[in-house]
């Protein structure tokens, strides 16, 4: 499973840095879950993405839409 997040972050206008300085998420991670590196993540962790980013988390994978 794929995530949208680089596409969710870039249409926010913020870089990765600033996405882990407003989720608490480590840029290390973003990284990895916008490259499709990581495989699977804690619903923590997307939870705290997605409301960094003013989205559902269901709306990070790339199945549905923001």
């Amino acid at each position: 499973m794929g995530y949208r997040l680089k596409e969710i972050r870039e249409k926010a206008g913020i870089t990765q840095e600033e996405l882990a300085e407003l989720s608490g998420i480590s840029r290390g991670t973003i990284v990895a879950l916008e490259n499709n590196q990581s495989v699977s993540t804690t619903t923590k962790t997307l939870s705290k993405l997605a409301k960094a980013l003013g989205v559902s988390v269901s709306s990070i994978f790339f199945e549905n839409s923001v």
